[in-house]
Formats: C-alpha cells, sequence, structure tokens
C-alpha cells in the first residue's frame, strides 16, 4: 500500500502567514527524485525554490498557481508509488490543516469498563507519538483528555508527561486558572476558523467542530454563514437618467497584486501616512569624479559605476553625522555604528533595495561588486531576507533614465532616502568668468520625528564636498 505524504506551505519566518504559488515543476503522475525543483512559492519580497527532500511521486496537485494559500495549507500529495484515486481523495477530505477539510470526528463508543491498571492508548502516530504513547500505556495515563500541542493537535511526549504529574498549589493562595473565559481564545477552533467567525459575526458556542477531538474549522463555521442577500437592480433617477456601469474586461486588464507588490503598498502607505516628511535639495559637480572614474578605467579596464561611488560618500558622511544613520521605532531612536545603505533596484515585479552592510569600510571596488551581485539575486527573486530588511539610510537613483530630480519616500523604519538625477551640462560663473560644469540633483528625505532641518542640511553639504573633492572615496 503506498504511503501518502502532505505537502503544505511551509513557513519562512516569524511574519510570513501566506504565500504564491508561482509554477509548479512537476506534474501530476510524474516521479521525482531527493533535490529536484519541485515548485516556486512567492513571499513578501522573495520567489523560493522548493525542493524535493525524498524520492516519490505527485499523486495530486492541489495548489492553482498564482493562488495564495496560507502557511500549513494542503498544496500537493505525494506517495512513495502510485497511488489509488480514492485513497488520495481520502486522504485530501481528512487533512485538517489550513485549505483542508476537516478530519471527521469519529463515532462515540461506549465507555469502557473501568481499568486501573491499563488504559486505551491510540496507536496512530499522527494522533500521538511513539513516545507520548509509550509513556501513557507505562503510567497509565488516559490520553483521551489530553489536548495535543504539536501540528493538528498531535499528542507529544511533554503533553503527556505534564498529564501525568500532580497539580500543584500555587504558594500564597489558591490556584489560578489559566483557561480561557472570553472571546475566540476559549474554543478549540483553527486560526482561520476564528477570523472567519469574527468577520461574520458568529458565536462559536453555536458551531459544532467536526475535527479530530471536537476542533472547530472553517468549514463548520462557514455553514453558519448567511448568503449574500440578492443585489436590488439599481432604481433610475426622476431628474437624470442612470449611467450604465463600465462593462468588466472592455479594454481593462485585471492584474491582481503579488506578494510583493502588496508589500510595497502597504510599506510606503505607512511611510506617507505616519512620517512627517521634509525635502532638503542640493546640486554636486560630479566633474572630478568623472573623471576619477575614468582614471580608473584606464588603469584597470573597468570602473565602478558613479551609484558606487555616491554608496561610498553616503556611507562616509552618514558616520560623521550619526544623527542621520538611524532607524526610528516608536519613541526610540536606534543611531548605528556603522553605515548600512541600501540600494534601490528595479525588478520586474516591484523595487527591492538590498544593503550594503558598513558600506563605510568597503572600498568602492568591494562595493561595485557586492551591489552587482544584490542586484542579480534581487532581479532573481533569490535574495534572503537579511540582505534586504533593516539597514539605516537608502539612496534610490533614477538617473539613468533621465530623470533630473524627484523625491523619494522614506523606507521605514530607516530615518532619510536620497534621490539622485541624473547628470546635466550646467553652466555658471566661476571667477567672474562663464564655466560649464556637470551637476546631479540631490534630494534628502528626511523624517522630522528624528532629524532636524540643520542637521539634514550638514549632511547634505558633507556629501556634497566628498562628490566634488572625491579624493576620500579612495581611501
Amino acid at each position: 500500500m503506498s504511503k501518502l505524504r502532505a505537502f503544505t506551505m511551509p513557513k519562512w519566518g516569524i511574519e510570513m502567514e501566506e504565500g504564491v504559488i508561482a509554477n509548479w515543476e512537476v506534474a501530476e503522475g510524474a516521479t521525482f527524485s531527493k533535490g529536484q525543483l519541485l515548485t516556486l512559492i512567492e513571499t513578501d519580497k522573495i520567489t523560493n525554490e522548493v525542493e524535493a527532500e525524498y524520492d516519490a511521486t505527485v499523486c495530486r496537485l492541489i495548489a492553482q498557481p498564482g493562488e495564495t494559500y496560507p502557511v500549513g495549507a494542503l498544496l500537493a500529495v505525494f506517495a512513495d508509488a502510485p497511488a489509488d484515486a480514492a485513497a488520495v481523495d481520502s486522504f485530501i477530505a481528512g487533512f485538517g490543516g489550513p485549505g483542508g477539510a476537516p478530519t471527521p470526528a469519529p463515532a462515540a463508543e461506549p465507555e469502557p469498563a473501568p481499568a486501573p491498571a491499563a488504559v486505551a492508548v491510540p496507536t496512530d502516530s499522527n494522533i500521538i507519538s511513539p513516545g507520548a504513547a509509550q509513556l501513557a500505556r507505562s503510567n497509565g495515563i488516559d490520553v483521551s483528555a489530553i489536548a495535543g500541542s504539536g501540528r493538528d493537535g498531535r499528542i507529544t511526549l511533554q503533553d503527556v508527561d505534564q498529564a501525568g504529574k500532580p497539580v500543584q498549589p500555587l504558594p500564597g493562595g489558591a490556584p489560578v486558572s489559566i483557561t480561557p473565559v472570553a472571546g475566540m481564545d476559549g474554543y478549540f477552533a483553527s486560526p482561520l476558523a476564528k477570523r472567519v467567525a469574527a468577520a461574520n459575526n458568529i458565536d462559536l458556542a453555536s458551531v459544532n467542530g467536526t475535527g479530530p477531538r471536537g476542533r472547530i474549522g472553517k468549514a463548520d463555521v462557514l455553514q453558519h454563514v448567511a448568503p449574500p442577500a440578492p443585489a436590488l437592480p439599481p432604481q433610475p433617477v426622476a431628474s437624470a437618467p442612470a449611467t450604465p456601469p463600465p462593462i468588466p474586461g472592455d479594454g481593462v486588464r485585471v492584474v491582481k497584486m503579488s506578494p510583493m507588490r502588496k508589500a510595497i503598498a502597504k510599506q510606503l502607505t505607512l511611510s506617507k501616512s505616519t512620517i512627517p516628511h521634509f525635502y532638503l535639495r542640493n546640486s554636486a559637480a560630479i566633474d572630478a569624479l568623472l573623471a576619477m572614474r575614468e582614471q580608473a578605467k584606464r588603469a584597470t579596464g573597468a570602473a565602478p559605476s558613479i551609484n558606487d561611488y555616491l554608496v561610498r560618500a553616503c556611507a562616509l558622511a552618514l558616520v560623521r553625522h550619526p544623527d542621520i544613520n538611524v532607524q526610528v521605532h516608536g519613541d526610540e531612536i536606534h543611531q548605528f555604528g556603522h553605515a548600512d545603505v541600501a540600494v534601490a533596484v528595479a525588478t520586474d515585479k516591484g523595487l527591492l533595495t538590498p544593503i550594503i552592510r558598513a558600506a563605510d569600510t568597503k572600498s568602492v571596488a568591494a562595493i561595485s561588486a557586492e551591489v552587482k551581485a544584490l542586484a542579480e539575486r534581487a532581479r532573481a527573486g533569490k535574495l534572503s531576507p537579511d540582505e534586504f530588511q533593516g539597514g539605516s539610510f537608502s539612496i534610490s537613483n533614477l538617473g539613468m533614465f533621465g530623470i533630473d530630480t524627484f523625491d523619494a519616500i522614506i523606507n521605514p523604519p530607516q530615518g532619510a532616502i536620497l534621490a539622485v538625477g541624473a547628470g546635466r551640462q550646467c553652466a555658471g560663473a566661476a571667477s567672474h568668468a562663464l564655466q560649464f560644469s556637470t551637476r546631479i540633483q540631490l534630494s534628502l528625505s528626511c523624517d522630522h520625528r528624528a532629524i532636524d532641518g540643520a542637521v539634514g542640511a550638514k549632511f547634505l553639504a558633507e556629501l556634497t564636498a566628498l562628490i566634488e573633492s572625491p579624493a576620500e572615496l579612495t581611501r
């Protein structure tokens, strides 16, 4: 008989709640080997490649590409050999995780005769672990009343060990009950079932759970959700004819937001609605910087980009002005000893900001190599969370797109971000004579909760001086 295995939505990081199946790399009925690529799963800002942990056959692909599934949801069913379709259907119907049908409650059995020396212990390893079952038998512990703390309510060794210990009275008074008495916490229900009940104002006391040991699942709650009332046809207005609604799909293409796009929207909405931005603008001549870059290119055959020099310049200016090199967390300001500079990178799915850690300690050449490597991984969706989360400052450069000047939105919890425009030939007076120079426009966005105008102005002046006299950038 084939052994069926559930393939569920994995959890990467404590903040992950859901993921999107980008693509399946295996087909139903196909076999795969350990280490083979199974699927691509998108989270907020990463596309993860999921590899097989064992050899198996694909019995059923349940999750559809492009759809979002919560952590723990059943995505596919694998087996060590081709399995009967009825067995697979039964396995799916009995899956108790998010997105799966709850396991039907077992039929009530007559209460067994008292047996003080022996108790009935389940042998199914999905209900109780082997170690827990052995401990229950040896100590005569009845596990029927134990609420398992393992996955899907599985009874663990620790659960049985705690159940076998006598209740210890608390010193100084009677024991305090920690049993939930109000709200959703007082019911044995899945988190998804509780959210559905809260959204539809359903009292869980009126819901009968059909899951293991009477656990309430999503399907149980949905049976109590009243179907929506049919929409009434629009009433004509006497004074003017009603405007017909636009025809869905008539020249309109609806595109669902990807998890990355939703994360960007949430982050930037939070930034603009909660952070008091102010902007400082300046321009800097880059002729000396261009000459230095050209000299490096003649000497080595390759040279860092202007943006790499700007990262180095910002890093040096940040350590000299620590009031800018900050993160803001509520009513606390966190100052950093090193400049962790995030560089905005445009990808097909949205903007990512990989971070150059301790950029003030690295040469321009090292920064250039690291930026290229991070940008490639960002566009491929292969950045790890520590490579784009955090940072103490950001740079967004749109000069390569011909943009002269713009103002960037702060990337919280950082305190500031620099927007850089394209280099343009400008005429100016120098020593009573007309002189042309190549200049870039700089716009510094600051969080006024942590940074004052004078502090930001001093930083921008320091940065401009480093750009116009770049010898220090190569030290």
